[in-house]
């Protein structure tokens, strides 16, 4: 109890916190908002090249190009493969 004493006198400035840890909140808010920027930034990157990558489908999506997959494929005889259970990104 004595050390306690005077730790308190010699610094007068510092003061026993009960519950949470001084400076632990801006701590905290400070890491949300950078994990919800991170989080904004990587939506928008993946937005973006979705966007680019359906673009660049669509031109490849022509009747010619799918009668040429099919026949590739052998999806009248063996089925098509992007309807098997096994394509998971088709889901």
């Amino acid at each position: 109890m004595r050390l306690a004493a005077a730790v308190q006198k010699n610094n007068p400035g510092v003061s026993v916190a009960k519950g949470t840890p001084p400076g632990i909140v801006p701590k905290l808010i400070l890491v949300g908002a950078v994990a919800t920027g991170i989080a904004a930034f990587v939506r928008t990157q993946l937005r973006k090249e979705s966007d680019a990558i359906n673009r660049s489908f669509s031109q490849q999506n022509t009747p010619e190009t799918m009668a040429r997959r099919n026949r590739n494929f052998h999806v009248d005889t063996e089925g098509d493969p992007k309807k098997t259970l096994f394509n998971i990104l088709n889901w």
